[in-house]
Protein backbone atom coordinates (compact mmCIF):
# COMPACT_ATOMS: atom_id res chain seq x y z
CA UNK A 1 0.00 0.00 0.00
CA UNK A 2 1.07 3.73 -0.92
CA UNK A 3 2.37 5.71 1.84
CA UNK A 4 -0.64 7.60 2.93
CA UNK A 5 0.62 11.35 2.25
CA UNK A 6 1.67 10.16 -1.43
CA UNK A 7 -1.94 9.10 -2.00
CA UNK A 8 -3.36 11.98 -0.14
CA UNK A 9 -0.87 14.46 -2.74
CA UNK A 10 -2.37 12.46 -5.89
CA UNK A 11 -6.17 12.28 -4.48
CA UNK A 12 -7.45 15.75 -6.56
CA UNK A 13 -5.14 14.86 -9.88
CA UNK A 14 -7.16 11.45 -10.01
CA UNK A 15 -10.74 12.93 -9.16
CA UNK A 16 -10.42 15.56 -11.84
CA UNK A 17 -9.02 12.93 -14.27
CA UNK A 18 -11.84 10.47 -13.66
CA UNK A 19 -14.60 13.54 -13.99
CA UNK A 20 -12.83 14.69 -17.39
CA UNK A 21 -14.73 11.79 -19.04
CA UNK A 22 -18.01 11.86 -17.62
CA UNK A 23 -20.07 12.86 -14.07
CA UNK A 24 -19.68 9.91 -11.48
CA UNK A 25 -21.02 9.63 -8.07
CA UNK A 26 -18.40 8.91 -5.38
CA UNK A 27 -18.98 5.48 -4.84
CA UNK A 28 -18.06 4.88 -8.47
CA UNK A 29 -14.86 7.23 -8.36
CA UNK A 30 -13.13 4.99 -5.44
CA UNK A 31 -14.40 1.51 -6.82
CA UNK A 32 -12.76 2.97 -10.41
CA UNK A 33 -9.22 4.34 -8.93
CA UNK A 34 -9.27 1.05 -7.14
CA UNK A 35 -9.57 -1.07 -10.25
CA UNK A 36 -7.43 1.21 -12.49
CA UNK A 37 -4.89 1.19 -10.13
CA UNK A 38 -4.91 -2.56 -9.88
CA UNK A 39 -6.01 -2.40 -6.28
CA UNK A 40 -2.78 0.02 -5.00
CA UNK A 41 -4.58 2.52 -4.71
CA UNK A 42 -8.19 2.74 -2.26
CA UNK A 43 -10.29 5.72 -1.18
CA UNK A 44 -13.14 4.86 1.34
CA UNK A 45 -15.93 6.70 0.74
CA UNK A 46 -15.82 8.22 3.71
CA UNK A 47 -12.68 10.02 3.22
CA UNK A 48 -13.38 10.70 -0.37
CA UNK A 49 -16.45 12.89 0.14
CA UNK A 50 -14.65 15.27 2.03
CA UNK A 51 -12.08 15.86 -0.60
CA UNK A 52 -15.39 16.22 -3.27
CA UNK A 53 -17.05 18.79 -1.36
CA UNK A 54 -13.69 20.52 -0.94
CA UNK A 55 -13.33 20.37 -4.89
CA UNK A 56 -16.77 21.66 -5.12
CA UNK A 57 -15.96 24.79 -2.75
CA UNK A 58 -13.38 25.42 -5.07
CA UNK A 59 -15.35 25.25 -8.29
CA UNK A 60 -13.21 22.56 -9.36
CA UNK A 61 -16.20 20.46 -9.82
CA UNK A 62 -19.84 20.94 -9.87
CA UNK A 63 -22.65 18.32 -7.99
CA UNK A 64 -25.84 17.76 -8.71
CA UNK A 65 -28.25 15.20 -7.04
CA UNK A 66 -30.08 12.71 -9.65
CA UNK A 67 -33.04 9.87 -8.42
CA UNK A 68 -33.45 7.07 -10.53
CA UNK A 69 -36.32 5.27 -10.26
CA UNK A 70 -35.87 1.95 -7.86
CA UNK A 71 -32.15 3.27 -6.66
CA UNK A 72 -31.54 5.74 -3.65
CA UNK A 73 -30.37 9.17 -4.68
CA UNK A 74 -27.04 10.03 -5.39
CA UNK A 75 -24.52 12.77 -6.06
CA UNK A 76 -23.19 13.30 -9.65
CA UNK A 77 -19.89 15.76 -9.98
CA UNK A 78 -18.92 16.85 -12.99
CA UNK A 79 -15.71 18.86 -14.14
CA UNK A 80 -15.93 22.83 -14.61
CA UNK A 81 -13.68 24.60 -16.41
CA UNK A 82 -12.04 25.88 -13.96
CA UNK A 83 -11.19 22.44 -12.66
CA UNK A 84 -9.99 21.37 -16.38
CA UNK A 85 -7.62 24.22 -16.23
CA UNK A 86 -6.41 22.98 -12.58
CA UNK A 87 -5.96 19.41 -14.06
CA UNK A 88 -3.91 20.61 -16.99
CA UNK A 89 -1.86 22.33 -14.67
CA UNK A 90 -2.03 19.38 -12.00
CA UNK A 91 -0.83 16.71 -15.20
CA UNK A 92 2.07 19.03 -15.88
CA UNK A 93 3.45 19.23 -12.55
CA UNK A 94 2.95 15.56 -11.43
CA UNK A 95 4.31 14.58 -15.27
CA UNK A 96 7.80 16.91 -14.71
CA UNK A 97 7.68 15.78 -10.64
CA UNK A 98 7.32 12.01 -11.73
CA UNK A 99 10.06 12.06 -14.09
CA UNK A 100 12.62 14.16 -11.72
CA UNK A 101 11.93 11.58 -9.40
CA UNK A 102 12.55 9.08 -11.99
CA UNK A 103 16.49 10.31 -13.40
CA UNK A 104 17.29 10.67 -9.34
CA UNK A 105 15.87 7.02 -8.29
CA UNK A 106 17.65 5.66 -11.63
CA UNK A 107 14.01 4.59 -13.08
CA UNK A 108 14.10 5.98 -16.03
CA UNK A 109 14.81 3.26 -19.17
CA UNK A 110 17.65 3.13 -20.91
Amino acid sequence: MLDRELKKGSAELLILSLLEAQPRHGYDLSKLIEARSGGVLTFRVASLYPLLYRLEKRGWIQGRWIEKAGLRRRRYYKLTSVGANVLASQRDTWKEFAQAISRIAGLESV
